[in-house]
């Protein structure tokens, strides 16, 4: 059977979070009601020079509008409610959530002379609401962050599932277990699918509790002379919680370092889901009158970013806070893939201030926020959906959870590998994928959205150094089409005033080997940076016998 927007089947389009960490946002749309699960931002590649965020394309969203009944949001981290306050300038429609959640984005939408604009509905675990021909009940889910929910949709076609980012901690900090029952009971009464966090599924067996970081906590914390900073996400609350509650028995004061730390910890007090006596809070001008073993820090800056508050520290160029030998530093959070090395930069900055540094890969100091492959089998067996698709993952995670739901009993054809815009159909008990919209990132730098164009990238991938050759293309993500360029650029290789026709002929031979590459390869970067490169070393080598250093740059749009 064929089936399309006009046989008013449930369609499924995700706009980002397939194949890629980051930038979640889940379309269901059935006739004339749309709801949007989700708006996330993706933090920029290196490649990406003076990029602040990159968002999801909503060109396909933006001519439905005005039937898109809301958006529902299944937790606070940047990754699902950070690219709000660009698309709600554009779309603005009720936004419903937890306490917490909508806290966070409150403060964000502040910052864009937003708050007072758009309506913020606040929800429960187990609240239901009706939206169009959608009635969404909002679930308990466990994660890095308090008060993350599924969602448990119900259609014209059936029940979908759509998870969020979660795991199951039978000893959460605060109690609030991930809501199986419900799961259930929507499992025994027929799932017509089931989409499911794909993050950690290279894990075997299970998550570790969130309790497992305090008791690391409460046994480094005794040992420590000097003063301890703990470095975590700011939305960690939890962890937040676990650090003031060791210090206060350990005799220390805790001061807070960071814009987004400082500001997270007072929303969440005043929501009630942190507990933090007063006076156990001190301001920065007391630090210096205070004993080192009588401070805690909790900061922000774990992945070494090269402004943050902690890099500043450890580079001893912080007006406040001087690390000191004795002191003990904490990096309380996991490693963003891409941050390694400066991570790793950040360590040896710290030991040579003389501190002693804790971190994951040499104590349980962090613990995940997703589940691992045991928890993704309990939560399949638990729905028992009709139809599967593994939701925010690269590639490999989507494949590799799909072999898992093999594992448990799911067919081949019942499970759906699905990229970004590629429309997922359910109608009379079939699924397909049945076409692909618009989809895609936009850069947005400063308060521009989308304008940094073709000519300013060019000017910030311009490298100046000698003897070498830039060449800048950007490639369309999906299709692998040539959007821009290529553009050679070089500097000490030979003189461009004067070589135009040199370098023409250099971008022609750049040019056919694109053509060269099948659309698969044409689709992964370093395929194609593999290619040019190849093929300049063989086109200067041939022609002037010269080898200059060799830079291509793809940028993926």
């Amino acid at each position: 059977m064929e089936i399309s927007e006009s046989n008013s089947a449930l369609q499924i389009v995700a706009l980002g979070g397939l194949g890629e960490i980051g930038m979640n946002m889940m379309v269901y749309q059935h006739g004339d009601d749309i709801i949007v699960v989700d708006c996330g931002l993706m933090f920029p590649s290196p490649d990406m020079l003076g990029i602040d965020y990159v968002i999801p394309d909503i060109s396909w969203l933006r001519e439905r509008s005005q039937n898109i009944r809301a958006i529902c949001l299944t937790h606070g981290h940047e990754d699902h409610i950070g690219a709000l306050p660009f698309v709600l300038q554009e779309i603005n429609v009720p936004v419903y959530g937890t306490a917490l959640t909508l806290g966070f984005l409150n403060e964000k939408l502040k910052e864009y002379k937003l708050d007072n604009m758009v309506e913020l509905v606040t929800v429960k675990p187990r609240d239901t609401v009706q939206l169009g021909c959608f009635r969404v009940e909002f679930l308990r889910v466990a994660h890095s962050v308090v008060d993350g929910c599924a969602l448990a949709i119900t259609t014209p076609e059936g029940v979908v599932i759509h998870t969020g980012d979660f795991k199951i901690d039978h000893t959460p900090i605060d109690g609030q277990l991930t809501d199986l029952a419900s799961l259930s009971r929507y499992g025994e009464a027929g799932v017509l699918a089931l989409l499911s966090d794909s993050t950690n599924v290279e894990r075997e067996g299970y998550t570790l509790s969130e309790k497992y970081v305090g008791e690391a906590f409460a046994e480094i914390f005794p040992r420590c002379g000097g003063r301890i900073i703990v470095a975590a996400f700011s939305s960690s609350i939890h962890r937040v919680q676990q650090v003031a509650d060791i210090a206060a028995r350990c005799g220390r004061k805790i001061l807070l370092n960071g814009r987004s730390m400082v500001k997270n910890v007072q929303i969440s007090r005043e929501l009630g889901y942190l507990t933090i006596a007063d006076d156990l809070l001190m301001d920065l001008k007391e630090l210096p009158h205070l004993p080192p073993e009588q401070v805690c820090i909790i900061s922000t800056g774990s992945q070494g970013e090269p402004m943050s508050a902690l890099t500043r520290i450890a580079m001893d160029d912080h007006k406040q806070i001087k690390l000191e030998k004795g002191d003990t530093v904490i990096l309380s959070s996991r490693v963003i893939p891409g941050n390694e090395r400066t991570i790793s930069e950040l360590i040896n900055h710290l030991y040579r201030r003389g501190a002693e540094v804790f971190h994951e890969k040499v104590s349980e100091v962090h613990v995940s926020g997703h589940a691992s492959q045991e928890e993704l089998k309990l939560m399949l067996n638990t729905v028992q959906p009709r139809f599967f698709i593994p939701i925010h993952g690269e590639y490999r995670h989507l494949v590799k959870h799909i072999q898992l739901a093999h594992k448990v009993g799911i067919p081949e054809e019942r499970c759906i590998l699905a990229t970004n815009g590629e429309v997922v159909a359910f109608y009379a008990d079939t699924a397909a994928i049945v076409e692909k919209v618009e989809s895609g990132r936009v850069f947005v730098d400063g308060k521009g959205v989308g304008d940094v164009g073709r000519m300013v990238l060019k000017d910030r991938k311009h490298l100046s150094e000698d003897g070498m050759i830039v060449v800048i293309i950007g490639m369309n993500h999906s299709t692998g089409d040539v959007i821009y360029g290529p553009d050679i650029v070089s500097r000490g290789f030979v003189f461009e005033d004067e070589s135009q026709e040199y370098l023409e002929d250099a971008r022609q031979a750049v040019i056919f080997a694109l053509e060269e590459l099948n659309s698969e390869m044409r689709c992964d970067a370093e395929e194609v940076k593999t290619a040019v490169h190849q093929t300049l070393r063989r086109f200067c080598k041939k022609t002037i016998e010269r080898r200059p250093v060799i830079l291509p740059v793809i940028m993926e749009m």
